[in-house]
Formats: C-alpha cells, structure tokens, sequence
C-alpha cells in the first residue's frame, strides 16, 4: 500500500472539483473588490494617500483572519461525523489504515480549496505593499500568521469532529473552542494587567491566532515568534488527538430502549416523560410537524441559558450605575453576540429539512394527508414556539442597551466639541467664554459686581430632546434590522436544508447569501451615499447653507440607520418572498431527491420507428 493513500486519494478528488478553481477566484475578486470601494470611499472622505496602504492592508487581512478562523466551522467540525452517522468510517478501520492516515486525508481534502483561496488573495495584499505605509517583514509575517490561523481552525474543527456525532453540536462546538483559544486569551490577560495595575503582559494570548496577526505589525521586539509557535503546537496537538481518537470513537453506544429513556441524557434532550406527553397532546393533532420539530428541546434551553446569563449582567449594570461609555462597550459586544445568533439561527432552520431527507422521514410525512404548505408552516411555527420568546427579550435588551451606547456617545461627542472649540479672550474689562453650546460673559478677577450676560442658547449634544429622540430612533431601527434579518435566515436556511449535501453546507450557504455577501454591499453603498451627503451638498440645503460638525454628528447616526434599515427590510423581504415561494412550489421534487443524487434530466425523445423488414421464410 502506498504512504499515506487516503491523503493521495482525497487531494486528487479535490483538484478535480470545480469548487476548488471557482473559490479561488471569488476569493481574488472578493479582494479586488474590497480593497477597491476602500479607496473609494478614501477619495470621496478627502484623506491623503499616505496612509491608505496601512488601512487597506488591516482591512484585507483581518477579513481574512476572519475567513480562515471560519474555515473549521464549515469544513471540518462535521467531516468525520458526517462520515460516523453515515457508517462509512467503520468501513475504512477495516483495512490496515491508522487514524493519522484519516484524519490528514480529510484534513488535506478539506484545507485545500480555503488554502487556494488565501494563496489568491495575498496578490491583492501585495499591492497594499507597494502602495506604501507597510513592510516586506509586516507582509510576509502577516501572510504566515493567516495561514497559521488556517490550520488552526481547520485543527480545532478535527479535532470535534472526531469527538462528535451531531453536525449542529459540532458546530456550535467548534465555534466555542475557537472563541476560547482565539479571543479568551486577550481578554484574559487585559483582566489580568487591569486588576494588577500595570501594563499589559501577553501570556494567555500566546495561544491565540489573532495575537499573532497583531504581532506581526510591531514595531521591536515582539512575541511573534513565541504566539507563532505557540499557537503551531496546539494546532498539531489537536490534530494529533483527532487521529488517536477517530479509530475509538466511530462505533455506536449500543442502547437499550428502556434504559436509554431513563437516562439524563435523554431527558436532556427529549425532556421527561410528563413534558413529553404534554406536547405530544397538545401538538400532534392540529400540528404534527410542529411536534417533530419541537421534541428536542436542548437547544431551546441552552438559548434560554444564555438569555438569563445576559438578563442578569444587564441588570446588574443597571444597578451598579457604571458609566455612559460602559454602555459603548455593551453596543460592541452587542454585534459579535448578534453576530454568534444569525449563526446559530442559520444552523438551526436547515438542521430539520436536511435530517428529515436523510432519514427518510420527510417521504414518510409526504405520504400523509399533509400538504407542502402544512409541512412547511409546521417547522415555522415550531421555531417560533422554542425560540420567540427568549429571542424577544434579547431583542429588547439590544433596544436598551443600544439607547444607552447613543447617549453615550453623544456625551463624549459633547466634550470633545467642548474642548476643542472653547476660546477664551480678553475683551472690554472682561474675559468671554465660547464654547459650541452656550456664550456668557465672565466678571473678570477682582470685578465681582459684574454681571453676566448670557447669550442665545445654541445646539447642544446630549441634552436636546430631539437628539435623545434620534438615538432612540436609531437603535430601534438597529432591532428591526436585526428581526428581519432573523426571519431572513429561518425562511431562506429551510430552503437550503431541502437543496443542500450536509448541514454544515446549508449553514455557510445561508449566512453568506443572506448575510455576508448582502452586508458588503450595503456597508459600502450606505458609505458611498452618506460621505456625499456629509461633504456638504445635502446638509447645506437642510441647515440654511450650512453644516457644521456638531450638527453631522447629531444627524449621522440617524441618516445612516434609517438608510441602512430601508435597505436591509427590503434584501430580507426579498430573501422571504423567493424562499416561501420555492418552499411552497418544489418541496415535493426536493423531497424526491436523496441527498447527493444528481437532477433529474429529461431524457431525448426516441427516434420515429420505421417499419419493420419483410420477413424471408426460410426455404424447405
């Protein structure tokens, strides 16, 4: 037998897939694209071109180090688990083959086409290289630290896999290692030096690859090299533990009925017997698919789990009265927590379709008297009953915490106007005061029999109600943004779980039609048409042929929030309009289909026939 067949073998199906060019050149194009509506928007906001080199290559990379941390969600946290549920894997223990052979087979089969797609895009990077303000170090050392966080990620993403069954967990898992290894380590240490009132001592982040991306851009001395290495053993430690697991860890637990229904695994998930008899009453006669659906409840309680943990923080910083620019960091968190949702809720829409044609159940459901619109209203109203609840009182947390993050930011916007437009003079015996807000006369030292002379009150930050009222108004159009986009993910992540190989597939597919892709677009033309507007043209008109900058401050956030709402309602409208379509109008046929058997092709009429040919008898 050859040196390492699974890995020859996997490599050579993978150069022959068409994903694999097509990923590369999306992955250039996508870069080409970035880093030119960067330098347009640079043009349009009047800067100097010294420093947009520095500014598009930080953008480019950290899209990448996103990119590449996510390539273990998607690739590999259900390659091996895919292949237990299947019982494939078994099949391949069988032979002579170790678990290192598997586990670099699908390492390699899976790394190969984001490997090309990083290769493609380190041209573009170069150009902000020859631009200026970057280095030949900072570049080479960068391009290593994103493929360092490559194989980190497709690493940890083994690693579960060879640990789990369940494509969901092993995604949600996988994520939580990479959180934990790639951000826990920062903020650990920043807890640490702001509790020793020092300076910041790196010892927790060595392990993480966005630690090394930021050391490749310092200056000196530095801990590159250390968090290079660092972060290279734990990657080839985790897949070392994926090889020594796999060949453990492919057989079924065998489980008796009765046993398995008392264990607390299974009340975990299914929930006890009086909970599993109160819904089966309630729900499988008017609703049987919402019975199906909501029969596994750990999800929905680990969503609750959540929502206390951040109900409870946000009422203790309520109470303790921290600071308006705490709620600025809340705002912060706010978006990687939504971000973590749109993942989770992707996952979660697609998870039923895909598992229900694997089984066999969704034929099984098709030849009852249930129609395709029943079915699909089934799963919807399922997900709205595990999950509507919880998602409503996050929402409002968002609402809340968002209004406060305005007010905050309009205090810091008050003090720096203050500060930075105060003069002070001497005029006629007396010093005047000026600042953006009021102008009153001061007795000066030694005239206390003065009196002082206020002036017209003028446009203040922070305490006009009008500009309360817009944060407010911004932060509620931020949550509806945030419902629509929801709803997007259910309707459109069903669809991709009735289209779709495996879940994981059906997951990146939604989040990147629906989110990614969509989100560029709308980020850059919302700064396409706000830079045009604050550069005078529009507000001269609103402000009597004048915009001062305290006033774009005010009416920024406002502008772009209801411009980017307008925008993202309609891109979700649509994504719901065409999914409920297609769902309605093709879920037989997809149903039809077993998961990778290829379309149905019509075959070409058959020739007209001629006559037959006289027959001969044969001569006597």
């Amino acid at each position: 037998m050859n040196w390492l067949p699974v890995v020859n073998r996997e490599l050579r199906v993978a150069a022959r897939k068409r994903s694999t060019f097509w990923l590369r050149v999306a992955a250039a194009l996508t870069a080409l694209v970035i880093g030119s509506a960067c330098m347009l928007l640079n043009t349009l906001q009047g800067s100097g071109t010294s420093g947009l080199g520095s500014i598009l290559f930080s953008v480019l990379t950290w899209l990448c180090l996103g990119a590449g941390l996510s390539a273990g969600l998607f690739f590999t946290s259900d390659c091996l688990s895919e292949e237990k549920r299947e019982g494939t894997l078994g099949l391949l223990f069988l032979t002579d083959l170790r678990g290192y052979d598997v586990a670099l087979g699908k390492l390699l089969a899976t790394s190969l086409r984001g490997f090309y797609a990083l290769l493609a895009v380190l041209p573009i990077l170069a150009i902000a290289l020859l631009m200026g303000g970057v280095t030949g170090a900072q570049f080479w050392k960068s391009a290593l630290a994103l493929v360092n966080a490559l194989f980190f990620s497709l690493a940890a993403g083994m690693l579960v896999s060879a640990l789990s069954r369940d494509s969901q967990k092993a995604l949600m898992a996988t994520l939580f290692l990479l959180l934990l290894l790639a951000v826990g380590g920062p903020i650990a240490d920043a807890i640490i030096s702001t509790n020793k009132s020092g300076g910041f001592e790196a010892f927790w982040c060595l392990s993480s690859p966005a630690y090394v991306l930021v050391t490749a851009s310092a200056w000196g001395g530095s801990n590159y090299w250390i968090a290079l290495l660092v972060t290279q053993l734990l990657g080839w430690a985790m897949l070392a533990g994926a090889s020594a697991l796999v060949p453990h860890t492919w057989q079924e637990k065998k489980k008796t009925g009765v046993m398995s229904r008392q264990g607390w695994s299974y009340a975990w998930r299914y929930g006890g017997a009086r909970r599993r008899l109160q819904l089966r009453r309630k729900l499988i006669g008017p609703q049987p698919v919402a019975w199906l659906v909501c029969r596994e409840r750990w999800q929905s309680l680990g969503l609750w789990a959540v929502t206390i943990l951040i109900l409870a923080g946000f009422g203790a910083t309520l109470i303790e009265q921290e600071p308006m620019e705490t709620w600025i960091f809340w705002n912060g968190l706010g978006y990687i927590f939504w971000a973590l949702v749109y993942l989770w809720a992707a996952s979660q829409a697609c998870r039923f379709p895909l598992e229900a044609r694997r089984s066999g159940l969704l034929e099984l459901v098709l030849a009852t008297p249930l129609s395709e619109r029943q079915i699909v209203a089934g799963q919807w109203r399922a997900l709205v009953r595990m999950f509507g609840l919880p998602l409503l009182l996050l929402l409002g947390v968002q609402l809340s915490a968002s209004t406060l993050s305005q007010l905050g930011y309009q205090r810091i916007a008050t003090q720096a106007a203050t500060v930075t437009s105060s003069v002070v003079t001497n005029q006629s015996g007396g010093w005047t005061s000026q600042t953006a807000s009021v102008t009153t006369t001061v007795p000066p030292p030694g005239k206390a029999g003065a009196q002082a002379t206020p002036a017209p009150r003028r446009f203040q930050i922070g305490s006009d109600p009008w500009q309360m009222a817009a944060g407010a108004a911004s932060s509620g159009l931020g949550v509806l943004s945030t419902v629509a986009n929801l709803l997007a993910l259910g309707w459109f992540g069903m669809w991709m779980g009735m289209t779709s190989k495996s879940a994981n597939l059906a997951t990146l597919k939604t989040i990147l039609f629906v989110q990614i892709i969509p989100g560029f677009v709308i980020t850059f033309g919302i700064g396409l048409v706000m830079m045009t507007a604050m550069s005078g043209m529009l507000f001269g008109r609103l402000f009597g042929g004048s915009s001062s900058a305290l006033t774009s401050l005010v009416w920024w956030p406002l502008l772009s929030a209801v411009l980017g709402a307008a925008v993202v309602v309609a891109k979700d409208i649509g994504f719901i309009v065409w999914s409920r379509k297609k769902l309605h109008s093709s879920f037989r046929e997809q149903a039809a289909r077993s998961l990778g058997q290829p379309r149905f092709v019509a075959l070409p009429p058959l020739p007209a026939t001629a006559a037959p040919p006289p027959v001969i008898a044969a001569p006597r």
